[in-house]
C-alpha cells in the first residue's frame, strides 16, 4: 500500500532537508515538537498501520485502538510525549528463520512505540538524507538494491575486477550507543530529541519461551550496544552509523590511494579494486575495529574476477554468458541460493496441507510470488534461472491438483502447460525476459 505523504508534513519534510542540504554544519535544535504534532502522528500511525505486524508485549491492535478510537488514542500519545511522560514498552522479541537454518531475531515494539518512532523518522529522516553518501542505497527515496547491483556492475565493467565480499556480525545488535549518539548529535542538539533516541536503544527485550514464560533483558541498556530490528527508526540508525564507515574510507584517502570503491545496501558491502584488494581488505578490517564493528572473517574474503565469483544481494557477479549471442563477459544473474529459495517457497505453497485451499488462491500466490521475484531477478541473463523456476512451479501445481483431485500419476496429460499457463492463468516467465534489458551500467 503506498501514502501519499500530507501536504503539511511533505511542506515540513522539504523544509528540514533544504536547511540541511543547503548548510552542511547547521545543527537543529527545535525538533522535538514537531514529532508529537498532530498531522506527523496521525501520517506515523497511517505509515504503520500500512506495514502491519503484530503486537508488542501489551497486545493491542490497530483494531484495538481504532475500536478505543483512534484520535483519542493519537492525542493521549502526543500529550505524553509533549508532556516528557512518554516512556516506550520493553520490545516483544520474535525470530525469524533464516535460509541457513537458522534464526534471525526480530523487536516488534508496541503499536505506540512504533507511531512515536516514525513520527520521529518523518521528521529526522529528510535532516540526515541530505548526509548519506551516494554509495548508500538501503531505506533510501529513489536508491534501491537494484540500484546497488547496477553500481557494482559497472564497476566490476571498468576494471574494478578484484572485491572485497565484506560481512558484518550482527550488525544491529552491535551498534554502539555512544558513538551512534554522537552521529545523530552531529546534526541534532535537541535534547528532548537525542534523550528520545537512546530511550528506545535502551528498552527492554521481553521474550517467551516454549512454555510460556517471559523473560525480560537489559542487554542493550547494560552493554551501550544494538538497536532491534524491526523498529521503524533502525533503518535510519543503521544508515547514520554506516555513514561514518563510507565517508571516512574517503576522507581518509583511501578511495583515491587504493582505487577502491564502496557499494553499500544496510549492513551488506563490497570494496571493488582495480588491484591491492588484500591491502582494502585490512585497511576496511582496521576501520570496522575503530567503529567498535565486528567483521565476520568466516564470511570476508578478497574475490577475483573473473577467475571467481561473489554474491550481492541475490546477484551473483562473475563470468555470464549472453543468451543471444553466447559471448563471455562480466556481469550479474541471479544466484543459485535464491532461485533454490523461491523454489522453497514454491513447494510450500503447494504442498498436501494446502488441498484444501481453492484452485484460485493457490495460482493467485503463486503468481504474486513469481512476479515479486522475477520484478527483482530482472538484471542479466535471467533466462535459465526463469526456466528452473518456472518449471518447478508447473511440477508443483501439477502435484497439488493430483493432490486435490485425488488423481495418480504426473498428470501432465490433463494439465499440459498450455493449460496450466493458458487455462488457469500460471505466470509463465520466460515469456517476460524478451522485454527485459540486460544489466547496464
Amino acid at each position: 500500500m503506498s501514502l501519499s505523504t500530507p501536504e503539511s508534513v511533505q511542506k515540513l519534510q522539504t523544509a528540514l532537508h533544504d536547511k540541511a542540504k543547503g548548510s552542511p554544519s547547521f545543527r537543529f535544535y527545535a525538533l522535538y515538537d514537531k514529532v508529537y504534532r498532530k498531522d506527523v502522528l496521525a501520517f506515523a500511525y497511517e505509515c504503520c498501520k500500512a506495514n502491519g505486524g503484530a503486537a508488542g508485549v501489551d497486545g493491542r491492535t490497530f483494531e484495538d485502538i481504532e475500536a478505543y478510537g483512534k484520535e483519542r488514542w493519537l492525542d493521549e500519545l502526543a500529550q505524553e510525549l509533549k508532556n516528557r511522560t512518554y516512556q516506550p514498552l520493553p520490545v516483544r522479541r520474535v525470530y525469524i528463520p533464516k535460509p541457513d537454518g537458522k534464526q534471525r531475531p526480530l523487536g516488534v515494539p508496541a503499536i505506540r512505540d512504533r507511531v512515536a518512532q516514525m513520527a520521529a523518522v518523518l521528521v529526522l529522516e529528510p535532516i540526515f538524507e541530505a548526509d548519506l553518501q551516494p554509495e548508500q542505497y538501503a531505506y533510501r527515496k529513489d536508491h534501491s538494491a537494484l540500484d546497488a547491483v547496477r553500481h557494482v556492475h559497472k564497476l566490476i565493467n571498468t576494471g574494478h575486477g578484484e572485491i572485497v565480499d565484506a560481512d558484518l556480525s550482527s550488525y544491529s545488535d552491535t551498534l554502539p550507543h555512544s558513538e551512534l549518539l554522537k552521529s545523530v548529535a552531529r546534526r541534532v542538539v535537541d535534547g528532548n530529541m537525542l534523550h528520545l533516541i537512546k530511550m528506545w536503544l535502551e528498552a527492554p527485550v521481553e521474550e517467551t519461551d516454549e512454555r510460556g514464560n517471559k523473560r525480560r533483558s537489559t542487554r542493550n541498556r547494560d552493554e551501550g550496544r544494538g538497536s532491534p530490528q524491526g523498529s521503524p527508526i533502525s533503518p535510519l540508525l543503521s544508515n547514520l552509523y554506516m555513514r561514518r564507515f563510507v565517508l571516512g574510507w574517503k576522507k581518509l584517502g583511501h578511495e583515491r590511494r587504493l582505487n577502491a570503491y564502496i557499494v553499500n545496501y544496510a549492513d551488506d558491502l563490497v570494496i571493488c579494486c582495480r588491484n591491492r584488494a588484500e591491502e582494502a581488505l585490512v585497511t576496511m578490517r582496521n576501520m570496522m575495529s575503530k567503529l567498535k564493528l565486528t567483521v565476520n572473517e568466516e564470511k570476508t574474503r578478497v574475490c577475483k574476477l573473473p577467475g571467481e565469483k561473489f554474491d550481492f544481494l541475490g546477484y551473483t557477479f562473475g563470468r555470464c554468458y549472453s543468451p543471444k549471442t553466447g559471448r563471455v563477459h562480466l556481469g550479474a544473474k541471479p544466484s543459485t541460493k535464491r532461485v533454490q529459495r523461491i523454489c522453497k517457497a514454491i513447494s510450500q505453497e503447494t504442498g498436501r496441507n494446502k488441498t484444501l485451499l481453492a484452485q484460485e488462491t493457490v495460482i493467485t500466490t503463486l503468481n504474486r510470488m513469481l512476479i515479486g521475484w522475477a520484478n527483482y531477478f530482472c538484471l542479466g541473463p535471467v533466462s535459465s534461472a526463469y526456466r528452473a523456476v518456472e518449471q518447478h512451479a508447473r511440477k508443483r501445481l501439477r502435484q497439488w491438483l493430483c493432490a486435490k483431485h485425488k488423481l495418480r500419476g504426473q498428470a501432465t496429460k490433463q494439465f499440459p502447460i498450455t493449460v496450466l499457463h493458458q487455462v488457469l492463468g500460471l505466470v509463465e516467465l520466460t515469456t517476460r525476459t524478451s522485454s527485459f534489458p540486460w544489466a547496464k551500467s
